[in-house]
């Protein structure tokens, strides 16, 4: 089990604010933490990967406390059995990716690194450098690099934010391989909901240091107000008026939807909030969130 309650005073677009956050997981589990940009997410992977240090709290990962404020214990993060992977991959551009393999081990073993290439299909990758790979392929090199200090947490940071839609598809399919193959308990940020749904057991979403709702994904994101036959939630794009009426341009995956909203939306709704929309037949209704 893992247990982390703490919190620390934030600074934020809007001033300073406090995050706070009291979570459960259980081991195996692959749980996602969601919101908007400056919510704490990130600092939160940070705080538990021992690279922030929190102002109050308590962190027990399977039996091992790793940080109480009240006792005075703060393991450093090389004595936390974690993996941490970034958006930028961290790799070392002047070592191979067999030698970046071997640089992450805190004991040298060659042959669980020559295991390891073999079972995330690097081995044809080992001797080349970090800049002759694709976005993608640095991608797996890091989950690879992160799974060999053979972690009680694996935390990833949004690690596909900066690939495009195909790659990134084909790539939460090894992270989802990665996680079941290696029993890992994994905390992913993300901001992509199509991506959330896909690999998350749980969602825990954060607005300003706090979280305001849990579930599983389709609990956080579909079980709403409404009973309609069609609906999913996305984010209004932009709204114009055309001669009486109001359309709003909202995301769905890949494409763009556009509805009409009705004068009391137009009251309430404005571009960025999250919605969503419904419909039983021909008629679609949107619903803020």
């Amino acid at each position: 089990m893992i247990h982390l309650s703490v919190s620390k005073t934030l600074s934020g677009t809007q001033g300073t604010f406090e995050l706070s956050v009291d979570l459960s997981l259980q081991p195996g589990t692959l749980q996602t933490l969601y919101g908007k940009s400056g919510s704490g997410k990130s600092t939160l992977l940070r705080i538990l990967a021992g690279l922030v240090k929190p102002d109050s709290g308590h962190i027990e990962v399977n039996g091992q406390i790793w940080f109480d404020s009240t006792a005075r214990i703060n393991l450093p993060p090389q004595k936390r059995k974690v993996g941490l992977v970034f958006q930028d991959y961290s790799l070392f551009p002047t070592m191979t990716v067999k030698e970046n393999l071997l640089f992450a081990q805190e004991k040298r073993d060659e042959q669980k690194v020559n295991r390891l290439l073999e079972l995330t299909d690097l081995q044809a990758l080992k001797h080349r450098y970090p800049a002759t790979l694709s976005g993608g392929q640095q991608q797996r090199v890091a989950l690879a690099r992160a799974i060999l200090r053979e972690p009680h947490i694996l935390l990833l940071d949004e690690p596909l934010s900066a690939l495009d839609q195909v790659t990134r598809n084909r790539l939460q399919d090894e992270i989802l391989n990665f996680h079941k193959r290696f029993r890992l308990t994994t905390i992913l940020v993300s901001h992509d909901k199509q991506e959330v749904f896909k690999l998350s057991d749980t969602v825990n979403v954060l607005d300003r240091g706090g979280i305001i709702r849990s579930g599983t994904p389709l609990q956080v994101f579909l079980d709403r107000k409404s009973s309609n036959k069609f609906s999913f939630a996305s984010t209004i794009l932009s709204i114009r008026q055309v001669d009486c009426i109001y359309l709003a341009v909202i995301g769905a995956g890949n494409e763009l939807v556009e509805v009409v909203l009705s004068e009391s939306d137009i009251a309430t709704l404005k571009v960025g909030d999250e919605v969503l929309v419904a419909s039983k037949a021909f008629n679609p209704i949107v619903i803020k969130l």
